[in-house]
């Protein structure tokens, strides 16, 4: 695939600071540009990854990222990281405060220090009237209660949930991400979630180098694997391949405020 002005993938949730891509980071990233990938965001885990995604932003001019603290890296969000994610929130690249949210699959950290370190990032956000980019894994109810206090905009990404708390999410205006899930045989939740989210709302990501679609599942996920999940999503909503990689590059540059 070729990239042109106005059609070109724009991967909205990617890793590209996780060490499985040290060996061939700087191969890969501007491959992925020449094969259609014109634009990725490269989502924050914490704040050593919210540096390294400042980096890769100025390096690579197709890449744009978040800055933020996930919810098993809660521990961190002291006074003194919330110093800091200002300040690189300040960077011109860096367009979403994420991924914040909470994770109770392990309990790791305790729920409270999990909940203050999403609330203290949603402050955050709304203070500085950017984007948020909501991790959620098992934690629907606090999720959503943080989110209809707060009422920040953004995405819920690798959305997993059901089509109910989709239009819950929908009704808060924020979009929801579909990654690879999509694609496996098991996948009949997200797919019904799919289904009850407009084209208007629909991001898509890879998550990598998790969440890697079929065919090539149990390999490492990488951006030039998203046509994939995108073929199965138009496939849901009854449109072309290439409608749906215009609509989730329109909503991923309108959500995050990035020229087309």
């Amino acid at each position: 695939m070729i990239q042109t002005q106005t059609n070109f993938i724009f991967d909205s949730h990617a890793h590209y600071d996780d060490p499985s891509f040290d060996v061939d980071r700087d191969i890969l990233l501007p491959s992925l540009y020449e094969r259609g990938v014109g634009r990725i965001l490269n989502a924050a885990s914490g704040m050593e990854s919210s540096r390294t995604g400042v980096l890769l932003a100025e390096r690579y001019p197709f890449i744009s990222c978040s800055v933020g603290i996930h919810p098993q890296n809660a521990m961190e969000a002291d006074d003194a990281a919330m110093d800091e994610l200002r300040a690189l929130a300040a960077h011109p690249e860096a367009v979403a405060i994420g991924e914040i949210g909470l994770d109770y699959h392990y309990d790791d950290p305790p729920r409270f220090i999990q909940q203050r370190a999403f609330e203290r990032q949603l402050l955050l956000a709304v203070e500085l009237d950017m984007p948020v980019i909501i991790h959620c894994r098992e934690a629907t109810e606090d999720t959503m209660r943080l989110l209809q206090k707060y009422r920040p905009r953004g995405v819920v990404h690798c959305f997993s949930g059901s089509a109910e708390t989709a239009r819950e999410v929908l009704a808060l205006g924020m979009y929801l991400g579909f990654t690879g899930v999509v694609t496996f045989k098991n996948a009949k939740r997200a797919v019904q979630a799919l289904e009850a989210v407009p084209l208007d709302r629909l991001l898509v990501e890879t998550d990598c180098p998790y969440m890697a679609p079929v065919p090539y599942r149990g390999k490492r996920c990488d951006s030039s694997m998203l046509v994939e999940t995108i073929g199965k999503m138009a496939q849901v909503k009854g449109i072309s391949l290439s409608e749906m990689i215009g609509a989730t590059r329109r909503n991923a540059c309108e959500l995050f405020g990035i020229l087309q």
